[in-house]
This record gives structure tokens, sequence and C-alpha cells, in this order.
């Protein structure tokens, strides 16, 4: 009777073991294939380690030539950085200048047979060692350079991403204390980590004041060399009106005469430094007092060289101008 007791007891422990033992197996192998799929996932996402040369177009010559992505972006943060600026937003640019480039070989170059070209109109600066060394005085041209390699080795394969994918990584010379939105300056896509930030100390840099002035009939052949039926009457108070700012307090619409013209557009016209100026008529001139340097949209140059003064790090500095990305390895 005690053995028969024994048995029923053991196989009642055996019914409630054997779910619990191969629950467990299944629950690990699971999570083993669930480990696997994501490492995967990350693995085809962030793929971007083939991309180490690139297709430089001269725009001069014509001619196309192969680089090495890192040598390439020697040339870039030498010809769009000043070297004197601090390391760290030295480093901010060379991330930049690596993502914008990813950024267009995998969205699809505007140049037939290469990548990006050597043209800051169109794409990023570039010039050659030997072109940079002969612009430094001679004194800081080993120093600087190496200040330069240093930089871009410091960061090598660091790029920006949101949502997986590197990002469209706009940078200009100076904010004028606040960038802009990606919409707000000429329409169309909106990126999301494109927003308008603020930045304090740009204002201690010489790119960060300027004026254009022009007499009353420069003013009206330059307008209508863009609009032929331009009219304006100089002897009425109404006759310039800004109608509306963007949220960079750059100008997004502006009456002159007869025409509602943008902010953008203006800037063109009359070669402004900026879209966040003041007009102001004074006697026979027209008068545009210029606040910032560039587009406005994503890093201001002189913004980075600003917070790294103020102790941020390279990360801090994109970080703070490109919202909710991050910052991996290709």
């Amino acid at each position: 009777m005690k053995k028969i007791l024994i048995y029923i007891v053991f196989l009642i422990l055996l019914c409630f073991l054997i779910p619990i033992l191969f629950t467990k197996r299944n629950t690990v192998k699971q999570v083993a294939t669930t480990e696997k799929e994501v490492v995967q996932e990350v693995e085809e996402k962030y793929d971007y380690g083939k991309y180490n040369k690139i297709k430089l177009l001269h725009t001069k010559t014509g001619e196309v030539e192969e680089l090495d992505l890192d040598t390439y972006l020697l040339g870039v943060v030498s010809g769009e950085m000043p070297a004197h600026f601090e390391e760290e937003a030295l480093k901010a640019q060379a991330v930049v200048a690596r993502t914008y480039t990813l950024y267009k070989i995998t969205n699809g170059s505007k140049h037939e047979n290469a990548d990006v070209c050597d043209s800051a109109e169109c794409c990023q600066a570039w010039i050659t060692k030997e072109y940079r060394l002969s612009r430094w005085e001679e004194d800081v041209r080993e120093s600087n350079w190496a200040k330069i390699e240093k930089v871009v080795n410091s960061t090598k394969g660091k790029i920006i991403t949101y949502d997986g994918k590197p990002i469209n990584a706009f940078f200009h010379s100076n904010s004028g204390g606040s960038t802009d939105t990606a919409t707000a300056v000429w329409g169309g896509t909106n990126y999301p980590y494109l927003q308008a930030v603020q930045t304090s100390g740009e204002d201690a840099y010489d790119q960060y004041n300027s004026e254009v002035s022009v007499n009353k009939e420069e003013f009206i052949s330059k307008i209508k060399k863009y609009h032929s039926d331009f009219k304006i009457d100089f002897n009425k108070e109404d006759q310039i009106q800004i109608l509306e700012y963007t949220e960079g307090n750059r100008i997004k619409n502006v009456k002159i005469g007869n025409l509602n013209l943008s902010g953008v557009e203006v800037r063109t016209i009359f070669g402004l430094r900026s879209a966040n100026f003041q007009i102001n008529i004074e006697g026979d001139n027209v008068k545009f007092k210029v606040t910032g340097y560039g587009h406005g949209v994503g890093m201001s140059q002189t913004g980075a060289d600003s917070l790294a003064k103020q102790g941020k790090n390279y990360e801090e500095i994109i970080k703070h101008y490109y919202t909710g990305v991050k910052i991996i390895d290709m």
C-alpha cells in the first residue's frame, strides 16, 4: 500500500513538472529567436558601412573623383568651418557632413555620375589639402591640419539618424539667435528633426550683423528682373509692410508695392545674408539690416562654436540642433 501511494505521488509531480520543463524550453527558444530577429533588423537598418567611398564631382572641370569617405570629409570640414573654432564644434561639423553625404547617397544624388559635388551652393564646400594649407599662415598650417584630421578620425563612422535613417543634415553659418523649420523657409517636406531652436552667443560673431543699401532706382530695377509688373509709390507710407514672420523670426511674407513676396525671395533678389531682416526707406535709399547668415535650417556653425565654448560636447551640440535624433556608428 505504501509503494502504491509513492507511485501515485510521483505521477502527480511528473504531471506538473513536464509542462513546466517544456514551457521553459520553448520560452527560451522563443526569446532567442526574437533577439536574433532584432539583431538582424538593426543590422539591416543601420548597414551603412558599405558607403566608405564616394564619387565627387569637381564643378569647375566636370571630372568625377572617387575618394574614401573620411578623406573627402577632411576637405569638407576644412572648407566649411574655420579651424580656430572649438574642437567639439569641428567634431559636430564632421558628423553632420558625414550624415549629409550619406543622405545624398541613399536618397538619390542630383548628379548623374557622382554622389556629391564640391560646391557649397549645391552640396557641401570641399577643398584640397594643398589649397587649404596655402590659405593658412605658415606657423599654424601643421597644427590646423592636425586638428582637422583629429576631429574627423575621432568621430569616424558616426552618423545622425532619425527613425533608423540618416537625416537630411542641413547646416548654415549663423542663425541670428534662432534656427527655423525647413517648411518655414522652403515649404514642402516637413522634417520632424528640423525644428526652430535658439542659441545664445551668436551675436559675438562677424556673421551676425550685416547691411545692404540700394538707391530707389536700383531697388525697383532689381525687383523688376523677377517681376516685370512691379510698381511702388515711395510717397505713400504703406508701400512696405511685413505680413508674417516665421517661428525663427525670419520674414515669411512681405508686401512691397503691389507685390507680396516671401522673405527668401527678397533675400535672393538683393543678395542678403539671411531672410531675417529689417527694411527701411532712408532718403533716396532702401536699407536692409540683416541678422544671421544662411538659410537658418539645421545646425548653426557659429552656434555650434558658441555651445562648445559653453562646455557642450559634439553630441550635445548635434542633439541641440536636430530634434529627437540618435548618433550611431555606420
